[in-house]
């Protein structure tokens, strides 16, 4: 055994004497006691930060403004599987409005592609996989014509609060929190500032262009789901104010295609079911 090893054993052999000596005093100890609590856990108080309330109000000045409007939507849905854990199924919607009465939306999905064509006068849903229309009159403004594809067909968009006359005042109603998160380089390719919210019941994480104020990312988990499933959709490729070609608005292939009715593809709860916990939120 060299000098120097029997040195360092020495050594560790007294850092063991003193570790077992501090160990065997503090055993002889009585534990501290801890102090006593008077007061209950605070909880944080739903608050509606002025900061947080300042972007979405000028994201959705900056939408109201335009004129006429085209971007891309990918929607993501979470859906629970047989096994467990979430699925998750896309759609990608190529949107073109013009304000106050136009609007089309051309959407992939990982399930049927649809079509939606709204000309200030008619509304048509056409399957172009199944080759069926469905075509209605349509009240005059987009506001009530998504209000009413949805409670007489199911139609609903993701990015509705988007494309509404007044994206704030859509969600302010009942709006009950609204808070600012920080900053983001990696969405949508340019830097935004992370809100969220909570209204109609959905709580909203919102990316919005710290420059350009429009909403590059919405990601939506609503308050009655169990599961917690998770909707998100990304917005990119904004163009505002740009004209728009004759005819964006109809579809000559659509309108030859075989007629179905306008109508729900679930009209009513069978007799003596209950109602739904809550009805839909217009927040994506």
């Amino acid at each position: 055994m060299s000098a120097a090893w029997r040195g360092h054993r020495a050594l560790l052999l007294a850092v063991g004497v003193l570790l077992a000596t501090n160990a065997g005093a503090q055993s002889q100890q009585a534990p501290p006691v801890p102090p006593a609590q008077t007061t209950e856990p605070r909880v944080a108080e739903p608050a509606l930060e002025p900061k947080a309330i300042e972007m979405l109000k000028a994201s959705s000045s900056r939408l109201a403004a335009a004129r006429t409007m085209r971007f891309t939507a990918v929607a993501s849905y979470e859906s629970p599987s047989r096994l467990g854990p979430p699925l998750v199924y896309t759609t990608r919607s190529e949107v073109t409005l013009q304000r106050p009465d136009k609007l089309r939306v051309i959407a992939s999905a990982d399930g049927p592609a649809s079509e939606f064509y709204y000309n200030g006068k008619t509304v048509m849903a056409f399957a172009p996989g199944e080759n069926l229309v469905a075509i209605a009159d349509a009240p005059p403004t987009i506001d009530a014509t998504l209000e009413a594809a949805y409670h007489i067909a199911g139609i609903y968009f993701p990015f509705t609060d988007a494309i509404v006359a007044d994206p704030y005042g859509d969600i302010a109603k009942d709006l009950e929190l609204a808070f600012y998160i920080g900053q983001s380089a990696v969405v949508g390719g340019v830097k935004t500032d992370m809100v969220a919210y909570a209204s109609h019941g959905v709580f909203v994480q919102m990316w919005i262009g710290a420059q350009d104020k429009l909403p590059r990312r919405a990601r939506a988990v609503f308050r009655n789901d169990p599961q917690r499933l998770r909707h998100q959709v990304d917005m990119s490729n904004w163009k505002l104010d740009g004209d728009v070609p004759a005819g964006t608005f109809a579809s000559a292939r659509a309108a030859a295609a075989k007629p179905m009715p306008f109508a729900h593809p679930n009209p009513g709860r069978p007799p003596g079911a209950a109602p739904p916990e809550a009805q839909p939120s217009k927040t994506p």
